[in-house]
């Protein structure tokens, strides 16, 4: 696809609320499709309308009549601080790798910064490259707290199978996203966050963990126990991290020192 022909797709989808049941269902049908994962583990139609009439929102990118992406927004309270926890976010496989996750994530902050909001959080998965150079380099996330078996023994996630038990711990990073932070709004005008100087340490993973997991899943688990002690080991040090490097062989996570000659970095 050409670049011209990639901005008219962009330009054709409409980022909006979802508010009626048919557009619940059709969030359903796109998590069953981008994620693969047994029934049981889908977030139904009535999680998502309990949600709205509880403060939520779920934003939809329509082509047409169509859904091709979704991402769904709670409200999360901590104290008397209300913020934000980003549940999910789907696009399909037809949209995918033509910036739309990245349209909703940043409607998703224009949203929650006209509702009064400067903080959203979110979880992913370790040891997925790809969604880590989204989150770090892309949005300017920066991640201090690393969660063992958040969702319980994991499964498959490929689009268009059926979700498979793996006997592997659910694994998690905490994404925070200061809304208004200078990475932050850096990353929204289309730049680099600004540097943080020479990482303090960095965490390799494995280059295509899918790919590991089918093929010697041992080899996965014991991956995944080392890269889970080396997180807790940088966040015992006081480390955070800030920034992913991309590389075919050997991606890594970047991590940096809280502080500068005093003057607070994150």
């Amino acid at each position: 696809m050409s670049g011209q022909t990639e901005r008219a797709a962009r330009d054709e989808v409409v980022v909006r609320e979802c508010t009626t049941i048919a557009e619940f269902d059709a969030c359903v049908r796109l998590q069953r499709e981008v994620f693969g994962l047994p029934d049981m583990e889908i977030s139904p139609r009535r999680h998502l309308i309990v949600s709205r009439a509880a403060g939520g929102w779920t934003l939809g990118a329509f082509a047409g009549d169509e859904l091709v992406g979704f991402v769904h927004h709670l409200p999360a309270v901590s104290g008397d601080q209300i913020s934000g926890y980003s549940h999910m976010m789907a696009v399909a496989e037809s949209q995918q790798n033509q910036g739309l996750g990245a349209r909703l994530k940043w409607a998703q902050r224009e949203r929650a910064l006209a509702e009064g909001r400067a903080f959203i959080k979110w979880t992913w998965d370790p040891m997925r490259a790809r969604n880590a150079h989204f989150n770090l380099n892309r949005l300017g996330v920066i991640v201090r707290a690393y969660t063992l078996n958040f969702y319980g023994t994991d499964y498959t996630t490929t689009a268009g199978e059926f979700g498979q038990p793996l006997g592997l711990d659910s694994d998690r990073l905490f994404a925070e996203w200061h809304l208004r932070s200078p990475r932050v709004e850096a990353c929204a005008r289309g730049e680099a966050p600004p540097p943080a100087g020479e990482p303090a340490r960095a965490i390799v993973i494995p280059p295509d963990w899918t790919a590991l997991m089918r093929e010697d899943i041992e080899t996965a688990r014991r991956e995944l126990l080392r890269v889970r002690t080396e997180f807790q080991q940088a966040f015992a040090a006081g480390l955070v991290c800030a920034g992913f490097e991309r590389d075919a062989q050997r991606p890594r996570y970047l991590f940096y020192e809280h502080l500068d000659g005093g003057r607070r970095l994150f």
